[in-house]
């Protein structure tokens, strides 16, 4: 049996709709019939500069939802018919989401609430992964800043009273990190972003939102009138070398400076960390964090305690994903491109 995918022929190639054989579940697996794939700068930074892949052709994507079609041997948690949300993993095209069906890992594969749309639901694997991974994966010291995760029994505020600096507050990730910082107590929460975002941000759990604009010392002398305590955490969603060096300048002695694309920062001391994150739950290394969170999931959703990401549904199927990366590329704000790949011609 055959199914619509979406390709990259070649590193920095053409992506192409094709077709794929639709992958059989194995023990833990299920196969996912994808109604809603989520487009993420990675993706068209994958296409253009040959991140990650290293066997071509690839198929791309890090965010589906969907519904189960058929079970692997092994799985208990999850059934035929069962709506569902996971993360998609790069170089193994059978885990990838640009394609009309996927695997997932059943412990890192959650259920949609009914007060979700696939495509809402299509915005949070990948974002939240990221988000998660960067601040609450205790056993990953170097690739996370290490704190105790809000969803676990006993984190809920358990930070309360802890400023934090989240840089890019209407990005994807940006917009996860607030509201996990929200949930484990932060405050204040200090986010910058185009201030035509500010009342969004403000409904997710910010407390201040800086214009993105801000040259760094105006930025330092922002935060120093919000907050007098030391600012441990600060997460760069963005990671420009201006903002990474904004948010190291800001960052107390003793605190983590978490990144989602590679470091430039300069002046570096030793008292203060930097955090490259890798945000995927199906990763040996993420793996326990991203079943303890997926353990939570729905119950997070289902009471609003995190919410989907806006939404703006790319028409044609998987061909529109391609102008859809182009978009992308050129930069959206305080919006997760959203793409229908049964709805491919």
């Amino acid at each position: 049996m055959s199914q619509k995918a979406l390709w990259l022929k070649t590193e920095k190639g053409s992506l192409e709709v094709g077709t794929a054989p639709i992958p059989k579940p194995g023990e833990g697996e299920v196969l996912i019939k994808v109604h809603s794939t989520a487009l993420n700068p990675v993706d068209w930074k994958i296409a253009a500069h040959g991140y990650f892949i290293e066997k071509y052709p690839a198929i791309l994507g890090g965010d589906a939802a969907g519904v189960v079609e058929e079970v692997g041997p092994g799985v208990t948690n999850l059934k035929k018919g069962d709506r569902v949300l996971t993360n998609g993993v790069f170089g193994n095209y059978e885990h990838a989401t640009f394609q009309q069906y996927t695997l997932g890992y059943a412990d890192v594969t959650g259920k949609i609430p009914d007060n979700l749309t696939f495509d809402q639901a299509a915005t949070i694997p990948l974002g939240l992964a990221t988000a998660a991974v960067g601040l609450f994966h205790q056993d990953a010291p170097s690739g996370s800043v290490g704190l105790f995760p809000p969803w676990e029994d006993g984190g809920r505020g358990k930070y309360a009273g802890e400023p934090i600096l989240i840089i890019g507050g209407a990005s994807s990730v940006g917009q996860y990190v607030i509201q996990l910082a929200k949930l484990a107590g932060f405050s204040p929460i200090i986010t910058t972003a185009s201030l035509r975002n500010t009342e969004v941000l403000k409904g997710q759990g910010a407390t201040h939102v800086l214009d993105r604009t801000l040259p760094k010392d105006a930025l330092v002398a922002e935060v120093k009138k919000i907050t007098s305590a030391p600012v441990k955490v600060a997460y760069d969603a963005i990671s420009e070398a201006d903002t990474q060096n904004a948010a190291y300048t800001i960052l107390a002695p003793g605190g983590a400076l978490v990144l989602v694309l590679n470091e430039s920062v300069e002046n570096k001391t030793d008292d203060k960390r930097v955090v490259p994150v890798f945000g995927n739950t199906n990763v040996p290394a993420n793996r326990k964090l991203g079943v303890s969170l997926y353990s939570k999931l729905t119950a997070l959703l289902a009471d609003g305690a995190v919410k989907p990401n806006p939404v703006e549904v790319l028409p044609n199927g998987l061909q529109g994903i391609i102008a859809g990366l182009e978009k992308l590329k050129q930069g959206v704000s305080n919006v997760k491109l959203v793409g229908h790949p049964q709805e491919t011609a």
